[in-house]
């Protein structure tokens, strides 16, 4: 396995994500989904990682954290993949790697990498044909972002100091999701390496 890159350091912020291998499934129902947030949240609070904005999909998930101590913010996400996989592969009487392989790490080290970033994670589930509209998707804290939902994973003054409220960063998915936002050519060629 390639030795990884990226350097985790107390107050960065990293864009984690994985996928299942061969693309297959890795969240079958709400279940799932609910157990992976359940273990996601006890190992950031265990790990000082905050959680940015979030989003699971069926075959992969993106989150964006904040590292806020001292221990490596993979870790906490480390423990998450490999506790659901032991969980998965018991309970559907399964054997070997649920996920593609290490999961992708990448400091974001500009505040327009950090906004569209955000919008780019809670607009997947449109993109990707599986709700009409941010708010209809469950698994992601576009709800706590936008005041609708009240939930843990979710830095409050973070939203705030970078979109000033709920309805200005309602107003900047839309554009985002719509190609009305401008987006630097270099958050373009990173958001469209995702899709690979």
């Amino acid at each position: 396995m390639p030795v990884r890159t990226v350097q985790f350091v107390q107050g960065h912020y990293y864009h984690l994500h994985n996928r299942g291998a061969n693309r297959q499934s890795i969240f079958h129902n709400d279940d799932d989904f609910r157990d992976f947030l359940t273990r996601l949240k006890g190992n950031t609070q265990k790990y000082a990682v905050q959680i940015i904005a979030y989003c699971l999909m069926p075959n992969h998930f993106h989150l964006l954290v904040r590292q806020d101590g001292e221990t490596s913010a993979g870790l906490a996400l480390q423990y998450t993949c490999n506790g659901y996989t032991q969980h998965l592969n018991r309970q559907r009487q399964r054997q070997g790697t649920l996920f593609q392989g290490r999961f992708g790490a990448h400091h974001v080290h500009e505040d327009a990498y950090l906004r569209h970033l955000c919008c780019y994670i809670h607009a997947n589930p449109v993109k990707d044909g599986f709700a009409l509209k941010p708010e209809l998707w469950p698994y992601s804290n576009y709800l706590e972002w936008t005041g609708q939902r009240n939930g843990s994973l979710i830095d409050k003054e973070f939203v705030k100091t970078q979109f000033g409220s709920a309805e200005t960063y309602k107003n900047f998915v839309t554009a985002y999701m719509t190609n009305a936002a401008a987006i630097p050519a270099n958050v373009r060629t990173y958001l469209a390496s995702l899709a690979g």
